[in-house]
C-alpha cells in the first residue's frame, strides 16, 4: 500500500529534537523499542484502513509508551479503606524513625556486619537481638525475612525429618493461598496432626509424643476463630507437657503483639512475653503487622535453640537486609522507650480517640460538599485491624460518605490518582474513613476526590 511507505523510517523518527530529548532521559534502547512499537502499531492502523499519522503524532505515542514502561509500579497509596494493617496496601506504616534510619544506611556504607570497637567482621543478628531481648525477656532472637520464613528455619533446623506434633484447629491458610502445612512440609518435618478442628485436648498431644517427636508446635489462630463447642489446652500446659518429655515448644503467634490490645477496646492478642513467660521455647512473630515495623519474620527464645538455627545454612538465604533491621531496629526503640502508642503509625491508628476521626471527618465533609457540589455526609462506621490479627474485632470509627451517580466510577477513577487513593463502597455510596489516612495524605486525598468528581461530571 502507498500509504505504508508514507510512514518515516525509524531512523527518521530517531533523529530528531524530541527524539534525542527522549534518548537522553531513557537511552536509546528502549526509544528504539519504544518507536518500532509504535510504527508497528501505525502499519496495522493503516491496514485496518486508517491515514498515515504525522510524525508529531507518532512522537507523542513514543512519549506516551515511555512514560508507561519506566512508571513504578510500587508507589505510595493513601489508604482510605479504614483497615489498619492492610496487607495489599503494604501492611504496616513506618514510623519517622524508621524511614529515617532506612534513609541513614541506605545512602552509603553502614555497619551491618562490621564490629567498630574490635575493628573485625562482626554479626547483622545484633542490631536487633539485644533491644527485642529486652522487651520481651527472651535469652536470644534471630530476624529472618518474614514469620513464614521464620517457622521454616525452625522447623527446618529442629525437626528435619523428624516428627511435629499440632493441633488439626491450627493448620490454617494465610494470605495468598499459603497453606501453614505446606510451609511445614518443606522443612522435611513430618506433621502429626492431634484432636479434631474445634476440639484438642492435653491427651491428645501426649498420645502422639514417641521416640520420634521432634517438638510441639502451637500456631495462633491470627486470621480466623473457632466459636462454640471448642477446646484447646492453655500454652502453659503444653509447656509443661513438652518440658517433662524434654521437648521444645514452640509459638507461631503470627502477627505479634509487643502491647496489649484490651487497653484499646479490642480482644485480647496474645503478647509474645506472655507466650515467654507460659514456657514456650521459641515465639515466632511478624514484624509489619501490630508491631508496626517492616515486613521481619522474628524468632526469640531460648539461647541454646537459637543458636542451632543461626548456625543452619536456610539462615542464611533468609536473612533480612540492612533497611530491614535498620527499620526494625528504630521501630522496636520506640516500645523501649514507651512511645509506640505516639510514635507507630499502626498503634496512633488504634489508639486514636473515636472524637478526633469525627472532627476530622465533617472537616473533610465540608471541604469535600463545597469543592465538589457532592452531598458529603458523617456517618457510624468500624475499622478493622486488619493484616491476618484479631479476626472480627472491629473499632468505631466515623466515615465520610460520598452520594455519587456511580460510587463504583468513582472508586475506580481514586485509584487511577497519583497517588491512588483506596476507597470502600458501603449501602450504594463511597466512604471514606480517616483513621487510615496519615495527616500528610489529607490534601493530596482531597485533590484527588475534588479532581475525580470533576472528571467524571465533565465526561457526563
Amino acid at each position: 500500500m502507498s500509504e505504508l511507505r508514507q510512514l518515516p523510517s525509524v531512523d527518521r523518527l530517531l533523529s530528531g529534537p524530541v527524539a534525542l530529548e527522549l534518548i537522553a532521559r531513557h537511552g536509546r534502547p528502549l526509544v528504539l523499542e519504544a518507536v518500532r512499537h509504535t510504527l508497528e502499531a501505525a502499519r496495522q492502523a493503516i491496514l485496518d484502513g486508517g491515514h498515515v499519522p504525522a510524525d508529531g503524532t507518532l512522537l507523542a505515542e513514543v512519549r506516551t509508551y515511555l512514560e508507561a514502561a519506566t512508571a513504578p509500579t510500587l508507589r505510595p497509596a493513601i489508604n482510605a479503606t479504614g483497615v489498619i494493617i492492610h496487607t495489599n496496601l503494604g501492611r504496616a506504616p513506618l514510623s519517622k524513625a524508621a524511614r529515617a534510619a532506612i534513609e541513614a544506611v541506605a545512602r552509603g556504607y553502614s555497619t551491618l556486619e562490621y564490629d567498630v570497637e574490635a575493628g573485625a567482621r562482626g554479626s547483622r543478628s545484633v542490631h536487633a537481638e539485644g533491644v527485642l531481648c529486652r522487651l520481651t525477656g527472651a535469652e536470644a532472637a534471630l530476624v529472618v525475612n518474614n514469620n513464614a520464613g521464620a517457622i521454616l528455619l525452625i522447623l527446618t533446623a529442629l525437626a528435619a525429618g523428624r516428627e511435629v506434633v499440632i493441633s488439626r484447629g491450627q493448620l490454617v491458610e494465610i494470605g495468598g493461598g499459603f497453606r501453614v502445612p505446606d510451609v511445614m512440609r518443606q522443612s522435611g518435618a513430618r506433621l502429626v496432626e492431634v484432636g479434631t478442628t474445634n476440639r484438642t485436648h492435653l491427651r491428645d498431644y501426649e498420645a502422639a509424643l514417641g521416640p520420634d517427636t521432634a517438638l510441639v508446635l502451637r500456631a495462633h489462630h491470627s486470621n480466623f476463630k473457632i466459636i462454640g463447642f471448642t477446646a484447646e489446652p492453655a500454652l502453659a500446659e503444653l509447656a509443661e507437657l513438652a518440658r517433662r518429655h524434654n521437648l521444645p515448644l514452640v509459638d507461631d503467634l503470627g502477627s505479634g503483639a509487643l502491647l496489649d490490645t484490651a487497653a484499646f477496646g479490642l480482644d485480647h492478642e496474645p503478647m509474645v512475653q506472655e507466650s515467654l513467660v507460659a514456657g514456650a521455647s521459641l515465639v515466632a512473630f511478624s514484624g509489619d503487622k501490630l508491631l508496626g515495623g517492616p515486613q521481619a519474620g522474628i524468632i526469640v527464645g531460648r539461647r541454646d535453640l537459637v543458636e542451632v538455627l543461626e548456625r543452619h545454612p536456610l539462615a542464611r538465604a533468609l536473612r533480612a537486609d540492612k533497611l530491614c533491621l535498620a527499620a526494625l531496629q528504630a521501630t522496636l526503640l520506640h516500645y523501649l522507650r514507651d512511645e509506640a502508642v505516639r510514635e507507630v503509625p499502626v498503634w496512633q491508628m488504634i489508639a486514636a480517640p473515636l472524637a478526633a476521626i469525627e472532627t476530622r471527618a465533617h472537616r473533610w465533609a465540608e471541604r469535600l460538599a463545597a469543592k465538589t457540589g457532592l452531598r458529603a455526609e458523617v456517618i457510624p462506621g468500624e475499622s478493622a485491624v486488619g493484616g491476618g490479627s484479631l479476626p472480627g474485632a472491629t473499632l468505631p470509627t466515623r466515615l465520610v460518605a460520598l452520594t455519587v451517580a456511580s460510587p463504583d466510577e468513582l472508586a475506580a477513577r481514586l485509584r487511577t490518582a497519583d497517588p491512588p487513593v483506596i476507597a470502600r463502597i458501603e449501602a450504594d455510596r463511597l466512604v471514606l474513613d480517616p483513621r487510615t489516612v496519615l495527616a500528610e495524605d489529607e490534601e493530596p486525598l482531597w485533590r484527588a476526590v475534588e479532581a475525580a468528581v470533576k472528571a467524571a461530571q465533565t465526561q457526563g
